[in-house]
């Protein structure tokens, strides 16, 4: 493969602090990293792995948190104002990472940076603020305790108006094993899954503010001035919805077909849904759009409410995910209602999924008895009881009375309440479900089977071609059916190994709707790196990415005994627009490890290790 300028793309810089020592020093990014890894997700899994062990324990000093921007990030491609915050998960015990928009990471990488490593623990808190250059550890002792709204606007105020922040609420403080970091203020945008924000908050770490003027050099700048401006009326014309409607303008077709949450992932139909769909939304409560950096779909809702209880002056409104989990999974037919949780979870930080599915498993529970209004300190947990849920919210986040249980994920509220109660615990290696259904989207369930960090959609980003989407330069020129499980292993392997890529390059995925697919991928890295990747190369570093963060997961543990759903999903039919679909689970994965090239515990075999180059690795599992 010819390489042009390594420099065009990157800046060939990371960051690495030590808070424990106060110590900043800064580490030259080698060439064979970035043509294996790309950037973003992909050097961030190599960064974890070369900076943890086995042993490592995640709320401990020696765990680290990397934030890592991409190629793209800082350019003129589409939506590619991104960044991937990497760590070892509380949640899970294992690879963590979340993948985030807003405006923080063009302006990280504008101070001259492709990534920053945090180690240690600041003995009171601390925030960081990198302007360019200059890099400072700060006292934070102000800023603690105060939600991440007041945190942002504070840090305008104090270290610059034009800066941008990401930061930790009172969830990661507290330690909170699903809590999130957070930017852009009362836009709320997240870094949500994983529970990344317990561990910058176990590090004393409050935020780290960036404000940066350097320009990112571009290979070929002109030819990516003429690919933009060709592609732009495309892009825009097909993501009309998304503009129109938000990632919630699916909530009605969802419920119909049965892909939904609905009361905990236990009924197939909801009349209600249309109360809290999209276009209700756009009716009543919308007031314009959110763009990230470099956007020009606008998916991102901002919203007002005047209602009393739920009020809300110009904040962001709930996507798909929040009000399929907040929202349906809960009985909750109000929009007002999942607004406002939806704003208190980005107040504290909390990640909005895995909150609206611990308090859905325990609105089951309750329903069941297994635990009762005292267990509860005197809520009353009833389906589609908005203010209890938003009271829970802020005991989770403040970790008061049985919110303290709830903090600490799923599985251990779970044990704790014992009896059958995992039956009906919505998970997969500790992370919680997404708001789409396996039963539905048959290829859901190998994606998040596999995923590296849990339960994930977008990890393998397969369910919208299940449903009128195709990719032909991937090799699916036609819309999959979703209820047909042949051929669906390869495709999974095919868009996780995509997927990577696309967090690698720091690329929001909803501009494959736009044109961004395979092909086009490839022509813009070429031009803004200089290098000269075919898409065969391409695909592959994808797929290495994929196998790098397995060969991690493989060394915490985790096999063939870790790949599996929860019964509910497994076994119960839902009925509705699923009918009475299960997934053939076991064929699926048994092909899934043939096509990946792992052996029956699900480990990569030596064959797919040395065609990969990951041998250091693969003697460390």
């Amino acid at each position: 493969m010819e390489v042009f300028i390594l420099t065009k793309g990157y800046f060939m810089k990371i960051i690495e602090i030590d808070l424990s020592h106060g110590e900043i020093k800064f580490i030259d990014l080698k060439e064979k990293v970035l043509t294996e890894y790309i950037g973003g997700s992909g050097l961030g899994a190599k960064l974890l792995f070369d900076y943890t062990k086995k042993e490592t324990k995640p709320l401990d000093p020696d765990n680290v948190i990397i934030f890592s921007t991409g190629p793209f990030t800082g350019t003129k491609v589409f939506s590619s104002d991104r960044f991937s915050a990497i760590t070892k998960s509380p949640l899970t015990g294992i690879f963590a990472e979340a993948d985030c928009g807003g405006r923080w990471g063009e302006s990280f990488k504008n101070c001259g940076f492709d990534a920053i490593i945090i180690k240690g623990k600041a003995v009171e808190p601390v925030y960081i603020t990198i302007k360019n250059k200059e890099i400072k550890i700060n006292k934070a002792l102000h800023l603690w305790g105060k939600d991440t709204y007041e945190t942002d606007k504070i840090l305008k105020e104090e270290f610059n108006k034009n800066a941008r922040n990401i930061c930790i609420g009172n969830a990661g403080e507290n330690l909170v094993k699903f809590a999130c970091i957070m930017n852009e203020g009362k836009h709320g945008r997240a870094a949500g899954r994983t529970g990344i924000g317990a561990v910058m908050g176990s590090k004393n770490l409050k935020a780290i503010a960036v404000l940066g003027s350097e320009k990112v050099e571009i290979a070929y700048p002109e030819k990516l001035n003429k690919f933009v401006k060709k592609m732009l009326p495309y892009m825009i014309e097909n993501t009309r919805n998304l503009k129109k409607y938000g990632t919630s303008g699916g909530v009605e077709n969802q419920e119909i077909i049965g892909d939904l949450p609905i009361k905990n992932w236990s009924k197939g139909n909801w009349k209600n849904a249309k109360k809290i769909s999209g276009q209700y939304m756009e009716k009543n409560i919308l007031t314009s759009n959110y763009h990230c950096g470099k956007c020009v779909i606008g998916c991102g809702r901002t919203i007002e409410i005047n209602d009393g209880q739920n009020t809300i002056q110009e904040g962001a409104g709930p996507e798909y995910e929040t009000i399929g989990m907040l929202g349906s999974n809960l009985l909750i037919d109000s929009i007002e209602t999942i607004s406002k949780a939806n704003e208190l979870c980005n107040k504290y930080g909390l990640d909005t999924i895995s909150t609206g599915s611990i308090i859905g498993f325990c609105m089951e529970a309750y329903e069941r008895g297994l635990i009762n209004q005292k267990d509860l300190d005197g809520i009353k947990l009833d389906w589609g009881n908005g203010p209890a849920v938003l009271e829970l919210i802020k005991n989770i986040a403040f970790r008061k009375g049985f919110g303290n249980i709830l903090a600490e994920g799923i599985l251990e509220v779970s044990k704790n309440i014992g009896k059958n109660s995992y039956e009906f615990a919505c998970q997969v290696k500790g992370l919680d479900l997404p708001a789409h259904d396996p039963r539905a989207k048959v290829s859901l369930a190998l994606g998040y089977a596999t995923s590296n960090r849990g339960a994930c959609h977008v990890q393998a980003f397969t369910h919208d071609f299940e449903e009128g989407a195709s990719f032909p330069d991937l090799g699916y020129p036609g819309t999959l059916d979703r209820f047909e499980s042949k051929g669906k292993a390869k495709f999974v392997a095919d868009m996780q190994n995509l997927m990577s890529l696309y967090d690698s390059l720091h690329i929001c995925k909803f501009t494959i709707f736009g044109g961004m697919t395979v092909e086009p991928l490839v022509e813009v890295l070429n031009m803004v790196t200089g290098f000269n990747y075919s898409k065969e190369e391409f695909l592959q570093i994808g797929e290495r990415i994929f196998n790098l963060k397995r060969l991690y997961n493989n060394r915490e543990g985790i096999s063939r005994k870790d790949d599996s759903l929860p019964p509910r999903i497994l076994y119960s039919p839902r009925g509705g627009g699923s009918g009475d679909n299960l997934p053939f689970f076991n064929e699926m994965l048994r092909d899934y490890y043939r096509v990946r090239g792992w052996d029956e515990f699900g480990i990569p075999s030596q064959e797919t290790i040395k065609r990969l180059g990951l041998e250091e690795y693969y003697k460390q599992i």
